[in-house]
């Protein structure tokens, strides 16, 4: 039996003159509600508005956040226990073959209705999934927004034919990482820092869970409660709100299982691959305080080690660095990454990581309506709110050199994670380097 968000679905998908009605709604309207030249793109500009969000949590759990300024919308629903860290023993690809499963038959829609319906309404889907989340999403006209929020929450009913598909699908794009150096290494440096047989040590790119283990997985991580809903270019956040709970008072409810914990360690990972002529290493270590600060740190040593040819990234609770030489050069690696990570931090150099790292979380703000959504939503996963970009530039000011120096004092003192693809004969072994520090 369809519930009441599955009809208004169908009543989008078979409504009269939907061309048409899509022709009509792009065109752009004056600030009265009425049309320049009916039919046609109004040739007046708008004032631009500043860009302000809201944020509410429904009786279901759900977390809402809406942005109004912009001209387009991205709505995207983000589920923080789908991704592969959340995956049980034995479960191995489910996060993974899931993602592959967005938009697929549920709710009583066929997977092929459900696409033509997102056509119909002008919207580009996506799905993404990582470690710590998986996120299904679109982006449409406003006025289109809100019919197909259904679509992100279906009860999936695992056609036979849509798990073969997906799972066909998975293995693609495993295929596809796999012939990225800079994938591969980033397995290897999970598997390094959390240990090769824990949650978030485990590959991503895997498809060899069952299809019981998928359904399970799915059961478990993909109900409502603390799933975080990121809309933009709505206006009014308390009526976007009470149509929301309103379309997904029947969606699927998560069981109450705990996801896996997994600990940082530190150790070493590394996967011999002669032929490429090429040694790829990175070396990473933990970093408990706040992103702002990880950021912070990750273009200090940015800045040092960019005459070395190294380069830096923050991920997971890390910060590190990455290199690579072909095998004659193999033995510069090692000092170019010691001198990097133990130089001395100086004003200079943490004053122009701090206007870096500003400027990277501010036009995250300010980069389209996918890049906002996507800003919105990660802060929201960290804090649990999120702050405009007077607030996130402010933040970063008030972060000292003090407060920088002292964590990465603290940062050299944890038990390093090394990563090694290629040929890793001449490498140091992750003993040497943690004997650096």
């Amino acid at each position: 039996m369809m519930n009441v968000a599955t009809q208004r679905v169908l009543r989008v998908a078979t409504k009269k003159g939907g061309s048409g009605k899509l022709f009509s709604s792009v065109s752009t309207r004056l600030l009265d509600g009425t049309e320049e030249y009916p039919g046609l793109p109004n040739l007046t500009h708008t004032p631009k508005m500043a860009s302000q969000a809201s944020i509410s949590t429904l009786p279901n759990g759900l977390i809402v956040v809406s942005e109004d300024a912009c001209s387009t919308s991205t709505v995207t629903m983000t589920y923080p226990n789908a991704g592969s860290a959340s995956e049980y023993l034995g479960e191995e690809g489910a996060a993974l073959i899931n993602k592959c499963l967005a938009f697929r038959s549920g709710s009583g829609l066929s997977t092929a209705l459900i696409n033509r319906t997102i056509e119909n309404e002008g919207a580009t889907p996506f799905a993404k999934a990582d470690r710590t989340s998986a996120t299904f999403g679109y982006t449409v006209e406003p006025n289109n927004a809100l019919g197909l929020i259904p679509l992100l929450a279906t009860d999936c009913t695992f056609e036979k034919w849509d798990v073969r598909d997906a799972k066909k699908l998975a293995k693609f794009q495993i295929d596809e990482a796999n012939k990225s150096v800079e994938v591969v290494l980033t397995e290897q440096i999970y598997a390094a820092a959390y240990g090769a047989s824990s949650s978030m040590g485990r590959p991503m790119y895997s498809a060899a869970a069952s299809t019981g283990e998928v359904i399970s997985f799915r059961n478990r991580g993909y109900g409502l409660n603390g799933v975080i809903l990121t809309a933009t270019g709505i206006q009014d956040h308390a009526a976007f709100c009470t149509e929301v709970d309103s379309l997904l008072a029947e969606s699927p409810k998560s069981d109450t299982s705990p996801s896996p914990v997994a600990s940082y360690l530190g150790g070493e990972a590394r996967l011999s691959a002669p032929s490429i002529g090429y040694a790829h290493v990175a070396l990473a270590f933990e970093v408990k305080d706040p992103s702002p600060i990880r950021k912070i740190l990750k273009h200090c040593f940015g800045q040092i080690g960019k005459e070395s040819g190294l380069s830096t990234f923050e991920t997971g609770g890390m910060v590190g660095v990455y290199a690579f030489a072909p095998t004659e050069g193999v033995s510069t690696l090692e000092t170019a990454i010691t001198e990097t990570l133990t130089t001395k931090l100086t004003s200079e150099v943490i004053l122009k990581a701090k206007i870096l790292a500003k400027a990277e979380a501010t036009f995250d703000l300010d980069c389209g309506s996918i890049g906002l959504a996507t800003a919105l939503t990660a802060a929201v996963m960290e804090t649990g709110t999120f702050t405009d970009a007077v607030t996130v530039a402010k933040l970063y000011d008030s972060i000292s050199d003090m407060d920088v120096i002292n964590s990465a004092g603290l940062m050299l003192k944890s038990n390093p994670s090394l990563a090694v693809v290629g040929d890793i004969s001449n490498v140091p072994y992750q003993g040497t380097f943690a004997s650096r520090f």
